[in-house]
């Protein structure tokens, strides 16, 4: 069979860091053991039934089996400025406003060839969530991370990024609650972000993917109730969290109407458009009970204090997230987050994913979600326990 050498562009991308570690964990599960895979990030619970009615009546639609409109039905455009005016206060005009697309991802990788030239920089935090780090690269343009640590409660300081990166930023993208450190933004953060973005004249793009999950009391806050922030920038919505609809790949985006123009643009030249039968799934889920979102937030808060607390009693110093489905826990001293996530693999057979994976400043750390049952979870910290990695000192290479 011939063989085709694919673009420069192709060539220059990296490979899928999590992609390398799916193979070591399935090697080890083709060996017939169990393991507890707590790295993935793909919701365990089913999609609520009436999303599905919903789903199942729309397909017998004759008007739902044409090509659908670009940018989004006007029907779902409506019940996105419906959920965002009931859950957030936030007005939106659905003609200029608004844009729907088939799932996050494909915004998060539109979105730098929409708005950067070949030079420019994407601002983001490091760590964070990979795609962030290698979109950019689509246009030619640089990502400059922005390092957070725990003691900042894991929020960026605009005044530490440097002149060489600011000079060129044209672009900020931020992630709260956040994968993969659980932080939730503050309103004086916000504000901030706000005001950085009005000074240096750089559009703000929020991924609030786990916006409907915030711990202990705290709902989390939407970008767009900042005062001024619709004018800076957009926010990024999906279903695939707040509604476990991950397979049903749809997302939107709302807020500033220059860059909702300039993706809604590029999506309708490199993507279709969503079916329509999906979305009037979606406008259900967005205008029917909520009552599934709180119990399943509900149900993920219950997960991380179980599996906090099942840590912390095997002595593993570990701190609750404030938000999503993820703990960002610190590793042991002596460990990096790579040896330490082949030896819980190795000896535990827990699988979790390596902060290194999410940046320079996540190597510490390691990324646990809470996608499974609690027994499960208590069984991880059994295992762990079981090993006596906590009670060993490692040996350096």
């Amino acid at each position: 069979m011939a063989e085709f050498i694919p673009s420069r562009l192709v060539q220059a991308l990296p490979d899928n860091y999590f992609t390398t570690m799916d193979h070591r964990i399935n090697a080890v599960v083709k060996q017939g053991i169990d393991v507890l895979q707590l790295h993935t990030g793909s919701p365990d619970q089913p999609t609520p039934n009436t999303i599905i009615q919903a789903l199942n009546k729309a397909a017998q639609l004759h008007e739902n089996q044409g090509y659908p409109p670009a940018g989004g039905k006007r029907s779902l455009k409506a019940a996105i400025c419906q959920f965002y005016l009931n859950e957030y206060g936030v007005t939106l005009d659905p003609e200029t406003e608004v844009t729907v697309f088939d799932g996050a991802t494909v915004a998060i990788a539109a979105l730098p060839q929409a708005l950067l030239n070949p030079g420019d920089v994407m601002l983001t935090t490091d760590p964070g969530y990979p795609m962030y780090f290698v979109c950019p690269s689509l246009a030619d343009a640089d990502v400059y991370g922005i390092p957070v640590r725990a003691e900042d409660g894991f929020l960026p300081n605009y005044t530490k990024i440097p002149k060489s990166a600011l000079q060129k930023a044209r672009l900020l993208m931020l992630n709260y609650p956040n994968n993969p450190t659980g932080a939730i933004a503050t309103e004086k953060f916000f504000a901030d972000t706000v005001a950085f973005s009005q000074e240096q004249h750089i559009p703000v793009v929020h991924d609030f993917a786990y916006g409907a999950f915030g711990f202990d009391g705290k709902r989390p806050l939407s970008f767009l109730q900042t005062p001024g922030a619709k004018e800076q920038g957009i926010e990024l919505y999906t279903f695939s969290k707040t509604y476990n609809m991950a397979g049903f790949r749809i997302g939107f985006a709302v807020g500033n109407a220059s860059i909702i123009q300039a993706l809604s643009r590029f999506h309708d030249i490199d993507h279709s458009d969503v079916p329509s039968a999906i979305q009037d799934a979606a406008a259900e889920a967005l205008l029917g009970s909520q009552q599934s979102v709180k119990d399943l937030c509900a149900l993920y808060e219950q997960r991380r204090n179980v599996l906090v607390s099942s840590m912390q009693a095997i002595g593993w110093d570990v701190q609750a997230p404030k938000g999503s489905f993820f703990c960002w826990f610190k590793v042991p001293e002596g460990y990096t987050s790579e040896t330490f996530t082949d030896a819980l693999l190795e000896r535990a057979h827990v699988a979790v994913s390596p902060g290194v994976g999410f940046g320079t400043y996540g190597d510490q750390f390691v990324r646990v979600s809470l996608l499974e049952p609690e027994e499960r979870l208590k069984e991880a910290a059994e295992r762990i326990k079981n090993s006596g990695l906590l009670k060993e000192t490692p040996v350096q290479n």
